[in-house]
């Protein structure tokens, strides 16, 4: 069976894999992100064929299935097929591997958010782009997703930005027993969040919690590129429920950003915005047709989000996300927390 995008790629359906590993198998770059059919990101249209469903499309509206969206992530081909899927362009990804790191350093940066970095074995070359993240195994194969909070080329580890969840596995390990030159395994990198073109757009960042970590990643990156390559302007809307919860300055990653903090239980002395980071946005803003948006944390949001700001305007195709979800039948976690 053969698979044909809409924008001329094409590749083969391996027995048993999902429309994205058969991608992947055969170099094809596809969106995606939570690999798990919750958060949408590899949501791609079917023109002709069949496919059959291997997990809940949780991340699919009842609308979204009645004209014809499917999640990549957990579909498989029974047909040839064509599918509409938005095209990741020229852009090479990288191979996914999975490698022995170390723990470098541990630093907390807020009461429930650790900053982790690792290194890895000499002349080891672990290529990524800004926004992408990794997969952390522990000891007894305990897996977990986090994104990665420094650009690459910035330094010679990966840092991560990691949230204490109460009665989590990992968390366990992270904020009660996690030492310096600790062994790790890590795969990736993974996921499709990454800077498209910016050119002649107003770049907009959106973020909760620790999703301001591959914006500073990418915040990063973006300083390090010359001045033609720039967009017409950046802004970063941070979101946290108290002060403490924005634990970085993100001014320091970019030489001319506006910095945007936004609280949903600020204090009475708190004098910034208030709520939603996608309403101050759009408080500020009502003009989002020249706009591209990158948006990174909880799913509430990023859903959220994609509907309201669509609806203000702002073009399907200009909203990149990454969202947090669950990883499974335990309470304890978020991916990429």
């Amino acid at each position: 069976m053969l698979i044909r995008t809409t924008y001329g790629k094409a590749f083969p359906q391996a027995d048993g894999k999902t429309l994205l590993e058969a991608a992947a198998k055969a170099g094809v770059g596809l969106p995606y992100s939570c690999k798990t059919g919750r958060c949408s990101a590899c949501k791609c249209k079917v023109l002709n064929g069949q496919s059959v469903v291997m997990k809940d499309e949780l991340g699919l509206t009842i609308e979204e299935k009645a004209e014809g969206f499917i999640l990549s992530c957990v579909r498989s081909a029974s047909t040839d097929m064509l599918i509409e899927v938005d095209d990741l362009g020229d852009q090479v990804i990288p191979e996914v591997k999975t490698l022995p790191t170390r723990i470098s350093s541990l630093e907390k940066l807020a009461p429930d958010v650790l900053s982790v970095k690792l290194r890895f074995p000499p002349n080891t070359l672990f290529p990524y782009l800004a926004g992408q993240y990794v997969d952390v195994i522990a000891s007894g194969g305990l897996r977990r997703s986090y994104s990665l909070a420094n650009a690459p080329g910035s330094e010679d580890q990966l840092q991560l930005h990691i949230r204490a969840v109460q009665g989590g596995a990992m968390s366990a390990y992270w904020f009660d027993q996690a030492k310096a030159n600790d062994l790790l395994r890590i795969s990736g990198p993974l996921g499709s969040f990454f800077m498209r073109p910016l050119v002649g757009l107003h770049l907009v960042f959106l973020a909760t919690g620790t999703g301001i970590a591959p914006v500073k990643a990418m915040l990063e990156q973006l300083s390090s590129v010359s001045v033609s390559e720039q967009p017409l302007s950046v802004t970063v809307y941070w979101g946290g429920r108290k002060p403490e919860d924005l634990y970085a300055s993100p001014s320091q990653w970019h030489p001319a950003l506006r910095y945007v903090p936004v609280l949903s239980r600020g204090t009475d002395a708190w004098t910034g915005k208030r709520g939603y980071v996608q309403r101050a946005l759009l408080s500020d803003q009502s003009d989002l047709s020249n706009t591209v948006v990158y948006a990174c944390g909880s799913d509430a949001m990023i859903q959220s989000a994609k509907v309201e700001l669509t609806q203000a305007g702002l073009a399907g195709k200009r909203f990149f996300f990454d969202s947090f979800v669950p990883t499974g039948a335990e309470p304890e976690t978020q991916d990429k927390l």
